[in-house]
């Protein structure tokens, strides 16, 4: 599907979006090793969310939608999940793979986790080895390094680790296999990355300790259900507050968004430039803080992002870039070589399609060096396939002279089903 945008004048409204994808899958996969029911709200049915609900009813995890955004979850105990009749298939969500790797190793079956041709080419080694080093049965296509995933659920044994890269996905999938290891398991993080896991975890009753970057899990306690809301996903209300402060004459408000001071280094860099992001209704919603963004058009000036403030944000650094190519001086973004091996290479990705857009932009190692203010003009533009190229593409598109066609457009359905109508609702 392409999507054709013009220049706009201005955007306005009050909008929510979606609950956060990465808290939704962590729900999902909890309440079905947890003991008893769970009611689980602004579920956002994203394709990366539905892919984590088709493996744990293949798992024997009764899942039900009982109403609109409503999930019903019949948690089969810590110990109760059941082998699957074929291969897990996770299809592009690596959240979902590489998190249920951890969550089986400590099962009594065989299982193979796989997914389509973009996941099966994003790096697996880095959840292998400490996997094996805890006793589970696991091995991967390409000497290790990709899916396939082929795991035998094995009696784990504790370790004590430190992540070589600030992945989240790595910390949760360790945690999950703490849970099935005889003793304490310690995870140690090079800098904080998102912590939903740990949040969770505590909040259905495991035995977790978190001192600074260092989490530590004790084996065998059962989960206990519970009801929870997802908040709105940051990374979703990214693209509205980005295009916000870009387009003139603009005035938006995104409601019920999860800060978790884990995901908001956007909002810090943001501001750092000039944007002046209010918050407002703080509230705490299933152990996550959620607030009110409001935000107005604005000129920006350009900053350096790199070191442990990327983690934070790297979701977000496509659409950062967008920001960069209008702001007023020459933007660095260092230490992020992570977005290499995302669903697409998205430091590649936006780099070659910004430039279509009369962007001055030089794709470094890792990262980008963007030179700004820069009149962008509309092109032929390609998302890659990849959905966060997609959206922040689109945000280009609206400060941009002329007609942009976005190709293969259809990529947000990956984490935003709606996208393309919410933007049109608050696009004048």
């Amino acid at each position: 599907m392409d999507k054709i945008l013009q220049r706009t004048r201005s955007l306005s409204g009050r909008i929510t979006v979606p609950g956060d994808k990465s808290i939704a899958h962590r729900a999902v996969m909890l309440g079905g090793i947890s003991r008893g029911r769970s009611l689980v709200s602004n579920f956002p049915f994203s394709r990366d969310c539905l892919s984590t609900i088709r493996c744990l009813t293949s798992l024997g995890v009764t899942i039900d939608q009982i109403d609109e955004g409503v999930l019903r979850i019949d948690g089969q105990g810590l110990r109760g999940l059941k082998p699957p009749r074929s291969s897990l298939d996770a299809g592009n969500s690596g959240t979902t793979l590489r998190l249920l790797s951890g969550l089986l190793a400590g099962q009594t079956f065989a299982v193979t986790l796989t997914g389509d041709d973009s996941l099966r080419r994003r790096p697996m080694r880095r959840i292998i080895e400490p996997l094996r080093s805890m006793g589970a049965e696991i091995s991967g296509a390409g000497g290790d390094r990709f899916a396939p995933l082929r795991i035998r659920g094995r009696r784990l044994r504790p370790i004590d680790y430190t992540l070589p890269v600030a992945s989240a996905q790595l910390k949760s999938a360790l945690l999950l296999a703490g849970l099935y290891a005889d003793g304490r398991t310690t995870v140690r993080a090079p800098v904080t990355c998102r912590d939903h896991t740990e949040r969770m975890l505590i909040h259905r009753g495991a035995e977790l300790n978190v001192s600074g970057d260092v989490i530590t899990i004790q084996g065998g306690g059962e989960l206990k259900a519970l009801d929870s809301v997802i908040p709105g996903d940051l990374s979703s209300a990214a693209y509205f507050l980005t295009a916000a402060i870009l387009v003139p004459a603009s005035r938006l408000t995104v409601e019920g968004v999860g800060v978790n001071p884990t995901r908001t280094g956007l909002l810090k860099v943001l501001n750092d430039m000039g944007a002046g992001i209010s918050l407002s209704g703080d509230r705490m919603v299933g152990n996550e803080p959620v607030t009110d963004l409001s935000i107005r058009s604005v000129e920006l000036s350009a900053v350096e992002v790199s070191g442990s403030i990327v983690p934070s944000l790297v979701d977000e650094l496509p659409v950062l870039a967008v920001a960069a190519t209008q702001a007023q001086g020459t933007t660095i973004v260092r230490n992020a070589a992570e977005l290499r091996v995302k669903e697409s290479d998205r430091i590649a990705a936006m780099a070659d399609e910004l430039r279509k857009m009369g962007a001055r932009i030089e794709e470094t190692k890792d990262g980008w060096i963007i030179e700004g203010s820069t009149p962008l003009h509309g092109a032929w533009v390609n998302s890659h396939g990849d959905h966060r190229v997609a959206m922040a593409l689109a945000v280009a598109a609206l400060v941009a002279e002329g007609e942009t066609c976005i190709r293969s457009a259809e990529s947000v359905e990956v984490s935003f089903p709606g996208f393309w109508e919410m933007f049109e609702r608050i696009y004048r």
